[in-house]
This record gives C-alpha cells, structure tokens and sequence, in this order.
C-alpha cells in the first residue's frame, strides 16, 4: 500500500527508514521531509501542519496509510480530518493530542485518573505567579502550557532564574500563545527515563525503554534542548520497575480515558522521573519521542506497519514484539549557536563514509539536499538546529558508545558541535 509520514525530522527519518523496510510498503512519501528522508521516501512538498494540503494529497495517492510524526498536526486535528475521510491514520484526536499540547490538561488528567507527578499550580497572569513564588524555595519547575519545540520548560535553580522565566514566558510572550498560562511545579530528582507505548483504545504493547539528553551541553549543563542524544536501553528501568510504570503511569491514562468514551489510539510517551519514592510523570507526549525513536526502532524487529494497523484496527491484545537486544546510542549533531540563534547552508561531510559502516545509522534531522558547483554531485546542507543523528549499535554499551561516536568523528560541517558524554550514564549504571 502506499505510506505516507507527516514531519521533516530525525524521528520521522527513522519512522521512514523503518517503514520502508515492511512488506506492506508499496511506495513510501513523506512530507515535507529532508535531505536524508529522500534516500528512502519519496518527498512531498507539503508543511506537516497543511491538513488540508496533506489531505488532499493523501486523497489523490490513495493512501493506504499515514503516520505522523510531530505534535502540531496531531493537535491541529489531523487525525480526525483524515478520518472523517475514511482514511488510515496514525494518532490521537485533537481532543487527546492535548495530553501534549496543553500542560494544563496532562497535569490535570494525571490528578483525575491518579498518576504520581509533581504538585502544581496553574496560573493565568504573571503577577499571580510572581507572587506564588515569594512563598517557594528552588529549585523549582517553571513550564509553558502549550507547545514550545521542547523548550518550555525551565528548572530554575534560584527563585530570580524562576521569576525571569515567568517574565519571558507571561509577559515576554518568548513562546507566543504558549505561554498565555504557565504551570509551577515542584521539582523532582532523580534519573529520567523515557516510556512509550502504542495503544489501540484500550491495549498497549510496550516500546523498549530509552533514554533522552534534554541539556545541551555535557553533564547536563545548559538550557533544555529538543533532545540532544539518546540510548535504549535504560539500564536503570529495571524488569520490576518497567511493569511499575506502565501499571500506575500507562495503563490508568488508557483505560481512564477509556471508560470516559474517549479511546486513546497512537503511540504515548511518558516522561519519567525516577526518584526515591518511585516513578513520577514529568510529561506526557502524544507521540513517539525524538530522539528515542532514533535508538529504538534500530532495536525493533517486528513489522512497524503491522503495529500501527493493529493499533488503529483495535488488534494489540496479545501482540508481542521482538527485539534485538544489543543497546542502540545516538548522538545529536547541532549546528553552532543551537539552541540559541544559528546559521544554516553549512555543507556537511562524511555521512556517505559512514554510511557504508556496520550497525550505524544516520537519521537527517536539519538537512537539505543540494549539489557542489563543481562536480554537480549530490551534497547534503544544514537546514536547522539539530542536524543529524548518528546511532550505532554495539554487543554492550561499551561497544554502542564507541561505535557511535568513532561515526561521529568522520562528519564535519562548519560549527558543529555535540555532547561527548552520550551513553555514559548506562555504562555507569
């Protein structure tokens, strides 16, 4: 059938690269896409937040199938535009996209179906929350309540750094309408780690467990980022633990919101944050993560098609998946500046090199294709802030650690930079 995936980074080049690999694929597009994407899919020149212009492309290809991969379309209301069609779609409803678009209305379903996360207060204006804060200590958890590219979020070490958030946030309007309403939480500690599950309504099957780098420098240092590095799997979510958090933080979401008529289907990603006194949720995301995708699918066996249909069909009772148990690292290439201000149109090198090397993928992420004056060959230029990601799997971390970052080594584009220190916690552990 043909196969349509809505997105234009490194998660839905590794959605595609996955796709592409199932008997089911007939012909594979993507939209918008990127460089790298258009080695395995052909592109389509539609920006993944156009429903109406991917609707109407999905229309006229005949689209067995369309999977999603960013969060705006999903909140948008893609899913139900393309099944008001009568067209195989890949998500959740607008409605319950909002697990991911409003903070507000996580927390708040997190409180109503009792899933442990951090206490809160929502407020509506900046002086209420200014003076909210004069009765707190820090560290402290300062969030936009809609979507923010993964930036909305600020752990603010001193009550200032949380004041001058709220002012960026609430008056600033850095996020624009994101940030109209803001969530203060206390802050958890602990390690983090990454859930997701895709689920038919009202069964789940468990992806493998993964781990995020939110900070962009090492030892996670600096501002949040989009997701600088991953790994899977996360060493640290024991067998014991990974049943805890899908029986107090997965499963209460999918069957709560199944005994209100309102059936979650699509994959659900769960921030986690594991601290003394047992998982906690910091976030729940109506999609697969980025760059967790990136080290899972590496890992996944069984037919990527064949779970979405099943999710979308009601069929995941009983469904069991199969892994490759080797770990997956990856390591973000960010352009120079990120995730601040940063030029584009950097030639990039080295990725036709690594690609020929064993158990290494490069997923494009910010990239477009174009072509050398001189010799008119096909060359790949930077187009965003995260720019490639590089993942390798190895027989331990060890082996994954050093197979990913000797690809690293090979690639080169003016100003790149990375974190050194991807997948060092898992060898720790």
């Amino acid at each position: 059938m043909n196969i349509l995936v809505v997105g234009s980074g490194g998660r839905e080049h590794a959605l595609c690269w996955k796709i592409s690999k199932s008997p089911k694929c007939t012909k594979l597009y993507c939209a918008p896409g990127n460089g790298g994407i258009s080695e395995v899919a052909e592109l389509v020149n539609i920006e993944a937040d156009n429903i109406e212009g991917l609707l109407k492309f999905a229309k006229d290809k005949k689209m067995g199938l369309t999977v999603v991969g960013p969060e705006t379309p999903l909140v948008k209301g893609i899913v139900d535009a393309f099944q008001k069609e009568g067209l195989k779609i890949f998500g959740p409803t607008a409605e319950l996209a909002m697990i991911e678009g409003s903070k507000i209305f996580a927390k708040e379903l997190m409180k109503r179906f009792g899933v442990p996360t951090a206490d809160f207060r929502v407020f509506d204006n900046s002086d209420d929350a200014l003076k909210y804060l004069d009765t707190k200590t820090a560290p402290i958890v300062v969030k936009a309540d809609g979507l923010a590219a993964g930036k909305g979020v600020v752990v603010a070490k001193t009550i200032e750094e949380a004041r001058a958030a709220v002012k960026k946030m609430m008056v600033g309007k850095v996020f624009g309408a994101a940030g109209e309403k803001v969530i203060i939480e206390d802050c958890l500690s602990g390690e983090e780690a990454s859930i997701i599950v895709v689920s038919d309504g009202s069964n789940i099957v468990p992806m493998a467990s993964s781990q995020d780098h939110k900070r962009v420098f090492d030892n996670d240092t600096g501002p949040n980022t989009g997701g600088m590095g991953a790994y899977s799997p996360a060493p640290v979510v024991t067998e014991a633990l990974f049943k805890k958090i899908i029986d107090s933080a997965i499963l209460p979401v999918i069957k709560g919101l199944e005994r209100e008529g309102r059936p979650y289907k699509g994959a659900l990603y769960a921030g986690i944050m594991l601290t003394d006194k047992g998982p906690f949720v910091l976030e729940f995301n109506a999609r697969f993560g980025d760059p967790e995708t990136q080290v899972i699918l590496p890992r996944l066996k069984t037919d990527l098609v064949d779970i979405i249909e099943r999710s979308i069909s009601g069929n995941l009772s009983g469904y069991k998946l199969e892994w490759d148990m080797r770990p997956c690292v990856a390591v973000v290439l960010a352009s120079g500046g990120y995730p601040d201000k940063f030029e584009k149109g950097k030639e990039i090198t080295g990725t036709d090199e690594v690609g020929l090397m064993k158990n290494v993928f490069v997923f494009h992420a910010g990239t477009r294709s174009g072509s050398r004056a001189t010799d008119k060959g096909k060359v790949f230029i930077t187009n965003g802030g995260r720019v490639l990601n590089v993942a390798a799997l190895g027989i331990n971390f060890n082996g994954a650690v050093d197979n990913c970052y000797n690809a690293v080594s090979k690639i080169r584009f003016d100003e790149m930079h990375y974190r050194r220190d991807i997948g060092q916690r898992a060898i720790d552990n």
